[in-house]
């Protein structure tokens, strides 16, 4: 497979761009922003994933069956992401938490 120059152009910048959302990757792990960590770390991985797919796996240039498949699996992905955030933030985690210490300070196990 030969690739023109321009193809190899184009690598090199998406080469450029990847270090540099490594280097935001970096940089945002080391400040503190509470709520919003989970959301930046994400949204700078979602970019990354994005910038491999497009141009490293061909999906740009890739036949409309191939982009269906792609996309069927990134909603699937995210029903699954859904699903278990639901489950993980409607869990009661206080009555776990004193339902296990109460448990160690009895010497009982569940």
């Amino acid at each position: 497979m030969s690739h023109k120059p321009a193809q190899v152009m184009i690598y090199f910048m998406i080469y450029i761009v990847l270090l540099m959302l490594l280097a935001l990757t970096v940089e945002a792990s080391r400040y503190d922003l509470g709520h919003w960590n989970f959301a930046v770390s994400l949204l700078i991985a979602a970019m990354k994933a994005i910038c491999i797919a497009l141009f490293f796996m061909h999906l740009r240039q890739s036949t409309p069956l191939i982009k269906l498949v792609v996309a069927a699996s990134l909603i699937w992905l995210a029903i699954l992401f859904t699903l278990s955030l639901a489950d993980y933030w409607t869990r009661d985690w206080d009555s776990i938490i004193d339902h296990s210490i109460d448990a160690n300070i009895h010497g009982k196990s569940y």
